[in-house]
């Protein structure tokens, strides 16, 4: 087809189907001149088409057979194949904004663009179809990224640039598809096959605006009968689509209301207003009457008004809410005097810059045919016919994963474009990640992404590809969606807010244990799987109970924590002291069997069950393990039990110190919620029928394993205070480092 176009003597045919009238062309392209060779229009004879859209098709292509045999008969050959146009008045266009943030700042890619833009025709088409109140499939035939943003700042072109968020300003345009059936079946029925497909503002613009034009930010309005159509060019290019749907019939109407005449006898008034200074015309009541052009604009006035307004607004609404430099109009509703005035005025340009586009444009036409028509009715008809040699534009079928797909060529389509038209989800196309993990630890939220998946697999006629890969009428294309990744996982033993360790003293000897975790407020193993929305409070204490029971060893009594007397619930934080007798003996821990200074203690806890203690293995007093304990839960060599027997137990207790405080005396229990201040800031404490000292470190965020080398200075109502002292309600707390 590509030789043919350019050979000298290949005949091209445009037919303008327009509201009012068909207009066929017939030329060829020689030297960089297209010469007409014959002209033919035909209006219809009854009103089968309204506002651009085919009513009957039957009646349209009637109409299309008849110009198609004058031009045959001027010709004096037959015509197969046509150029048509899709009117710009049933185009639709979006404009959007998306953004895409990235995990963290990186360099953009021809990729993420192509991503980014995707997702924009998307999200244009959603808002689209919510104020889509037709029955009517539309196709997307063309978007233009109009602003690209950077990190929220304007840029020209992100590829290169390195970006946390990137974002675009969209406009896409969209196609009806029963617009383009009816445009086809009337063709078809007139015995002709559609070679090449454009749209109408494309078509006006090959002739009215010549490319070395487009630079500038202009509008081309092409005012016909049902509607106006707007396009918008800038750098080189069409930037913008847009109708309203007024035009040159809705003028005739209000002269039909006024004069009381019919449609036609109306149309012959509008089109003489500039030329005769009285127009003579019959009403329906058979009466002739008379009226001056004067009257005919003053009757027209608000409704030019109305019209120049709603097509200035919305060449600003293209234009990003500014004015284009110039205007050129064509069509014969653009030709009714004052038009152009009165669009410069709406627009705020000056009126020399709106100016209709007529023979002055066709300098590259030549006319070989006597009494050519050159004015502004010409533009769209010659422009079809120049599109044919510009661009291949028209609709191609590909089979989509067993679906058959009609898509409009603008001769660059990708996979990625009959992706879209199919609402295949975008998602699919790129890989994606496996379910994220999300949960709190101490109150802070968290989040564990899950693994990448794979990317989809493109195969077009059987071999791989990718979604930018060209496409052609006929093309097989199948696509294997992308995959998610693993869903995210995470071991609780494996929360950084674990990897320390809690040092406390069992009479003189460091035991280093591993923090712990209440999970959903119960204590969970260091293998637990953490799970979506989990509440995870990291403990900073053990109980005397939990203590003895990671030892392995049966609680007895005499409890002791930091030398002050206390309960097998009584918290030890960092760097506590704890003592008590095992099993009633009165043997301290140095005498505890696998227990030397510095031992590491690395078992996990035992989760509780139900809320009930767990029984501790016991201990063989005589320095065996016990049958059924577990071997090598404590680092360092067993001692030899010769050694043992040498030593003093004295040897192994803590000295007494002289001024040790004294176990406080029992003091009336207070029930319920208990104030106190604490730094000088009040603090309520919940849970438990009393309350001591050593329960105030739960409400306060003090760390008491950064000592540094200092003392903790510990004060209760201006004194020294005790860690199981019991607390009222009122107490002044003072907690510090010296």
């Amino acid at each position: 087809m590509a030789g043919v176009r350019e050979g000298q003597g290949q005949l091209v045919f445009g037919l303008d189907i327009g509201t009012r009238s068909i207009v066929g062309t017939v030329g060829y392209l020689n030297g960089g001149r297209f010469h007409v060779l014959a002209q033919r229009s035909k209006e219809h004879e009854t009103r089968s088409m309204l506002d651009g859209q085919i009513h009957d098709i039957g009646k349209v292509g009637e109409t299309i057979a008849q110009v198609k045999k004058q031009l045959e008969e001027d010709l004096n050959r037959t015509l197969t194949e046509v150029c048509i146009a899709a009117a710009g008045r049933v185009l639709r266009t979006v404009t959007t904004h998306v953004e895409e943030t990235f995990e963290a700042e990186r360099e953009v890619t021809g990729e993420d663009i192509y991503a980014l833009s995707t997702e924009g025709v998307e999200k244009a088409y959603e808002e689209f179809q919510k104020s889509n109140d037709t029955e009517m499939k539309f196709y997307c035939v063309g978007y233009t990224p109009m602003r690209y943003y950077m990190n929220g700042y304007q840029i020209g072109n992100l590829e290169g640039h390195k970006a946390k968020v990137i974002g675009v300003d969209l406009i896409a345009t969209f196609l009806p598809d029963d617009v383009v059936d009816g445009l086809y079946k009337s063709v078809e029925q007139a015995g002709l096959h559609v070679a090449n497909l454009t749209l109408e503002p494309i078509a006006a613009i090959q002739v009215a605006i010549p490319e070395k034009f487009r630079m500038l930010n202009m509008a081309l309005v092409d005012v016909g009968a049902g509607t106006s159509d707007i396009s918008i060019t800038r750098e080189g290019t069409i930037t913008a689509y847009g109708m309203i749907p007024v035009a040159g019939d809705s003028l005739t109407e209000i002269i039909v209301q006024h004069c009381l005449v019919d449609f036609e006898t109306a149309e012959y008034i509008k089109r003489n207003i500039g030329s005769l200074e009285a127009i003579e015309y019959q009403d329906i009541m058979g009466l002739t009457q008379t009226i001056t052009g004067r009257e005919v604009l003053d009757i027209l006035k608000p409704a030019v008004e109305q019209m120049t307004h709603m097509v200035a607004d919305c060449i600003k609404e293209l234009n990003g809410d500014k004015p284009v430099s110039a205007v050129f109009v064509v069509g014969g509703g653009g030709t009714v005097p004052t038009y152009t005035e009165k669009l410069a005025a709406e627009l705020g340009i000056l009126k020399e810059r709106v100016a209709i586009r007529g023979q002055e444009v066709m300098q590259n036409i030549v006319f070989e045919t006597e009494d050519a028509r050159k004015d502004s009715l010409m533009v769209t008809p010659i422009g079809i016919c120049l599109s044919y040699y510009e661009q291949s534009n028209n609709f191609i079928f590909v089979d989509f994963n067993g679906e058959r797909l009609k898509l409009y060529d603008n001769g660059r389509l990708s996979v990625a474009d009959a992706a879209m038209q199919l609402a295949f989800p975008n998602e699919d196309l790129f890989p994606k990640r496996g379910k994220p993990l999300t949960y709190t630890v101490n109150g802070r939220a968290k989040m564990v992404r899950g693994t990448q998946g794979e990317a989809a697999v493109i195969k077009v006629n059987g071999d791989i590809s990718d979604m930018y890969a060209q496409i052609h009428s006929g093309d097989i294309i199948q696509v294997t969606p992308s995959t998610a990744g693993e869903p995210a996982e995470q071991e609780l033993g494996k929360l950084s807010e674990l990897s320390e360790q809690l040092h406390i003293y069992v009479n003189g000897t460091r035991i280093d244990l591993p923090k712990t975790a209440e999970v959903n407020g119960k204590i969970e193993n260091e293998f637990y799987q953490i799970m979506d929305g989990d509440n995870i409070l990291v403990r900073n204490y053990y109980t005397v109970q939990e203590v003895a029971a990671i030892l392995d060893v049966a609680l007895g009594s005499n409890i002791q924590v930091n030398d002050t007397s206390a309960k097998e619930d009584t918290r030890v934080y960092e760097n506590f002291t704890v003592s008590f007798s095992l099993d009633g003996a009165g043997i301290s821990y140095a005498d505890l069997p696998d227990a030397e200074e510095g031992d590491v203690i690395k078992r996990w806890p035992e989760p509780e069950n139900d809320g009930e203690a767990q029984d501790a293995p016991q201990a063989d007093l005589s320095g065996e393990q016990a049958s059924d304990a577990a071997p090598g839960e404590v680092e360092s060599p067993k001692p030899d039990p010769a050694e043992e027997k040498g030593k003093e137990k004295e040897d192994s207790l803590r000295e007494p110190v002289e001024d040790a405080p004294q176990a406080v005396p029992e003091s009336p229990k207070t029930i319920g919620p208990l104030s106190v201040t604490v730094n000088g800031d009040p603090i309520v404490l919940n849970g438990k029928a009393t309350y001591v000292f050593v329960d105030v470190f739960d409400y306060i965020p003090f760390d008491l394993s950064a000592s540094a080398g200092r003392g903790i200075v510990t004060n209760l109502n201006g004194r020294p205070a005790e860690y199981m002292e019991e607390l009222h309600a009122g107490d002044e707390i003072e907690i510090y480092w010296k």
